[in-house]
């Protein structure tokens, strides 16, 4: 069966994926997915390459070797200028996260997607499987209003949630999503986690975590439920850490977001199911030795 694999992939030309965006150095992105090339034996790259504007990269994506790209911030709402199409969810959404190339004949058409929702949508009702249907979850709370919350409000939508309510600190910016979102979800604004009028079952946390503070989530916690953070620097983060205060709540954390929506990316880049296995222990290998090598810096 591995020998079959290898004979087919070998008539694939070579191709370079890369992840877009600005302060990303420390991306585990090229691990997860050049451990998911290896391990299928497709001849294709992935690297990061660090832009302040989405137009420095534009020469890789006009190249005939891309084949597709991460796009993270700042730049997944200004990606679509590159885009042939888009489809309707990431249209919809306002962000795009996903570049993949498509032919048509003998049209190159830059294709735009988004799995940040996709992969949150996986963790929702992965979670309420197991929940039980007299049990599952029915309020929703974002905690911000920029390209990602939009993701989270939408998988919330998608997941059946029956409440979802929004807060940021510019509320402007909370009240132009609900605007966007009429028609599609009805999606509740509010001040402050102080002002919700019942406590959600899932809170997705989208904002940086070095502007929050464990005291400022402290009161937004039910019995049980689901909590996670997208953002990953650094993996345990106030938001979580207030979550798991409470001992009926589950945590997730950005990184384990970053594999859902990458194994999608995976999926639309190859037409192939991802490794998944195997892209979770490169991961896993690829923190070891970070610790490692923060604890000799120390020393």
């Amino acid at each position: 069966m591995a020998q079959t694999v290898v004979e087919t992939d070998a008539r694939l030309s070579p191709k370079d994926f890369h992840i877009f965006g600005s302060g990303i150095s420390f991306s585990v992105s090229p691990t997860i997915h050049n451990a998911g090339f290896r391990h299928l034996n497709l001849p294709y790259t992935y690297d990061i390459r660090e832009s302040a504007s989405i137009d420095d990269v534009a020469g890789l994506i006009a190249s005939e070797r891309f084949g597709g790209a991460s796009v993270t911030m700042p730049h997944k709402l200004q990606v679509h200028k590159f885009c042939t199409e888009q489809t309707d969810t990431a249209r919809l959404i306002g962000a795009i996260n996903t570049l993949v190339v498509k032919q048509s004949g003998k049209q190159r058409i830059i294709h735009g997607d988004n799995t940040d929702w996709s992969g949150l949508y996986n963790i929702i009702t992965n979670y309420a499987e197991g929940m039980g249907a007299n049990q599952s979850p029915k309020v929703g709370l974002v905690i911000g209003a920029g390209g990602a919350a939009r993701a989270a409000l939408y998988s919330m939508y998608r997941s059946g949630l029956e409440q979802i309510y929004v807060v940021n600190r510019k509320l402007a910016n909370a009240e132009k999503i609900k605007g966007d979102f009429v028609g599609t979800c009805s999606i509740n604004v509010i001040a402050s986690v102080q002002d919700l009028p019942c406590l959600p079952d899932i809170i997705i946390g989208t904002i940086p975590a070095d502007v929050t503070t464990e005291e400022q989530f402290s009161s937004i916690f039910k019995t049980e439920g689901l909590c996670i953070d997208m953002a990953y620097k650094p993996r345990q983060t106030p938001l979580l850490t207030a979550a798991q205060r409470n001992k009926g709540w589950n945590t997730v954390t950005g990184l384990e977001v970053l594999l859902a929506q990458a194994y999608d990316q995976f999926r639309l880049w190859t037409d192939r199911e991802p490794p998944v296995e195997e892209m979770k222990e490169a991961v896993a290998l690829h923190e070891i030795q970070k610790e490692k090598k923060a604890g000799s810096t120390v020393l």
